[in-house]
């Protein structure tokens, strides 16, 4: 059964930190690019930072640049986003995905019918 599954979310105060994690399987996660998004509540998803199959690259949205670093251990088939100096404008449901398109220059291109999709997991800035 092909799956992906999210974990590491939860409250933290600004300026915190979290390490998400993507972990697949049914299959190899090194094959696909993969793409964190975010939910927040009344608002639409967004990209937020994709690192690519082929050499490893990294892209991430602009307000997130600089403090959030995505990576992969392929041995583990497991993508991470590590979050660091939170704002409460980072609080929304975050999602991985695995990406037929690939990475775009500012995080993931658009997700299309047969890409798999986590369930989300929630993280919440507030102090």
């Amino acid at each position: 059964q092909v799956q992906l599954v999210e974990s590491g979310g939860g409250l933290v105060q600004p300026g915190g930190s979290l390490r998400l994690s993507c972990a697949a399987s049914g299959f190899t996660l090194d094959y696909y690019a993969i793409g964190w998004f975010r939910q927040a509540p009344g608002k639409e998803r967004e990209g937020v930072s994709c690192i690519s199959s082929s050499d490893g690259s990294t892209s991430y949205k602009d307000s997130v640049k600089g403090r959030f670093t995505i990576s992969r251990d392929n041995a583990k088939n497991t993508v991470y986003l590590q979050m660091n100096s939170l704002k409460p404008e980072d609080t929304a449901v975050y999602y991985c995905a695995a990406l037929s398109l690939g990475c775009g220059l500012k995080g993931p291109r658009t997700v299309v019918e047969g890409d798999y999709w986590g369930q989300g997991t929630q993280v919440t800035v507030s102090s």
